[in-house]
């Protein structure tokens, strides 16, 4: 199990931050070879699932998640939601929390717990390295105005 941290500060208000993390199709156009599709009919609330596919062809797995927490930001407060991943291959979770920060900024906070199936422990703190890297370069990308 690797257990990882980012933070991030990005301009713009708390609702547009939001806005840009959770629209869970765009994962994919921030991670390679990753192409995400909602399961579930719109708006995104507790118990939406969406499935985010990785790899080329026949070297490739699904990643489901489904939201099981679902706190929106409201009138410039933080906004919360819990992802739990439920594939066969990748499990965890992961928590996104945006909150207002400086003067209209905001501050991000994205904390995951992942586990890979058949991954043995001694390859824990190298995949949190992987992980946190990875999921940094996508949240950056994330944040970038769209």
């Amino acid at each position: 199990m690797a257990l990882f941290q980012l933070e991030r500060v990005a301009p713009g208000p708390v609702s547009e931050v939001w806005r840009r993390l959770t629209t869970w199709e765009r994962h994919g156009d921030v991670v390679p070879l990753t192409r995400v599709t909602v399961v579930t009919s719109p708006p995104t609330r507790e118990g939406t699932v969406f499935v985010a596919r990785s790899g080329i062809g026949p070297v490739a797995f699904d990643d489901p998640m489904e939201v099981v927490t679902w706190r929106p930001p409201t009138d410039g407060h933080s906004g919360m939601c819990r992802l739990v991943k439920r594939g066969t291959f990748v499990t965890g979770w992961a928590d996104i929390a945006v909150h207002p920060h400086g003067d209209g900024g905001s501050r991000v906070v994205w904390r995951e717990e992942l586990r890979v199936r058949r991954l043995p422990t001694a390859f824990d703190r190298p995949l949190g390295w992987v992980a946190r890297g990875m999921f940094g370069r996508a949240v950056d990308g994330l944040l970038k105005r769209s």
